[in-house]
């Protein structure tokens, strides 16, 4: 058995875990201590601060998830002065063996290990997911996050993708009003722009347009959390949108990557998943014209671990490193 410290580093929030990986499997993921990456000048200044609150050694290996691109010499953050060297990893932080992956292709690499505990049904046949074929993976957060899982007999391969930076393609009149809005803005509308978490920002803003009274002023945070909680009537329309135009999205990622199932992945893909299945998603992912007797067939779920980053990341090693 193998100790890996996993790190799933994002803008806001930088997480470690000491997980145990063996034959290429994840065995466990122990406790999860979060700090706040503005906290810290460094990664290397907060990998310090998790081995004084261990209260131990750290591991001699080490696994990074990193929220964004992993390839080139210098990865950076967009919202804090971190820089990471990819080549000097090792070094900095005083380990033997290192892996890095981009967030959600450790997302990929957790869909991969974990078991059917940690889904939830939303649409299609209820049934595992497949040992053999691509498995889409989609997940709204910050942005959209898009991968594929190949299985096949002879093991698995996670692609990271930017499919969520395909245009967006407005279905009835509200969806043309809405592009049409953010065209004005952003000069073309990726998925992006509507499904993920200021995409429901988006969406409200040209509801309100419509609206004779006054409407709420909230921040993505307070609107998130209006709509979810069913304070504001304005705020659940635009939720109920959001989950059309993301079943219509993960329909068209099925049909363009070959997926034998679907896997909603993200923060906000776990935030939905008591409402995805009695919401509009179902409808729209079907919703293919000559190729909806070829949806229906496809299973589709939500990944329920609060932890994907991490699991991911640990067995990205694993996989790696022949852990």
């Amino acid at each position: 058995m193998t100790e890996v410290v996993v790190i799933d580093i994002g803008g806001t929030h930088v997480r470690f875990a000491i997980a145990e990986v063996s034959k290429g499997q994840v065995h466990s993921l122990g406790r999860v201590d979060t700090f706040k990456t503005g906290e810290f000048a460094s990664l290397q200044r907060a990998w310090l601060a998790y081995g004084d609150v261990l209260g131990r050694p750290l591991p001699k290996a080490v696994a990074i998830s990193f929220a964004g691109p992993v390839h080139g010499p210098v990865l950076k953050l967009t919202n804090n002065p971190w820089v990471i060297h990819p080549d000097r990893a090792s070094e900095a932080l005083g380990v033997e063996t290192t892996t890095l992956v981009n967030d959600f292709a450790a997302v990929g690499h957790a869909v991969a290990h974990l078991g059917a505990e940690h889904f939830k049904f939303v649409c299609g046949p209820d049934e595992p997911l497949p040992e053999r074929g691509t498995i889409s993976i989609i997940g709204p957060g910050t942005g959209l996050g898009v991968a594929h899982l190949l299985r096949t007999d002879a093991g698995y391969q996670v692609t990271e993708t930017e499919g969520g930076h395909i245009n967006f393609a407005p279905l009835d009149m509200l969806e043309d009003q809405i592009v049409v809005a953010l065209r004005a803005r952003f000069r073309r509308v990726s998925a992006e722009r509507i499904i993920s978490g200021p995409g429901l920002q988006n969406i409200y803003d040209v509801l309100a347009t419509s609206e004779p009274a006054g409407t709420n002023s909230y921040d993505d945070v307070t609107l998130w959390e209006a709509a979810l909680g069913g304070t504001d009537a304005l705020a659940i329309a635009a939720l109920e949108r959001f989950c059309l135009s993301l079943g219509a999205v993960a329909g068209d990622i099925a049909l363009a990557q070959g997926g034998s199932a679907v896997v909603i992945g993200g923060g906000i893909g776990l935030r939905l998943a008591s409402m995805l299945s009695g919401s509009g998603f179902p409808y729209r992912f079907g919703d293919k014209g000559r190729f909806e007797a070829f949806m229906s067939k496809i299973p589709v779920k939500v990944l329920l671990h609060p932890q994907p980053g991490l699991v991911g990341a640990a067995a990205a090693y694993a996989v790696e490193h022949g852990a």
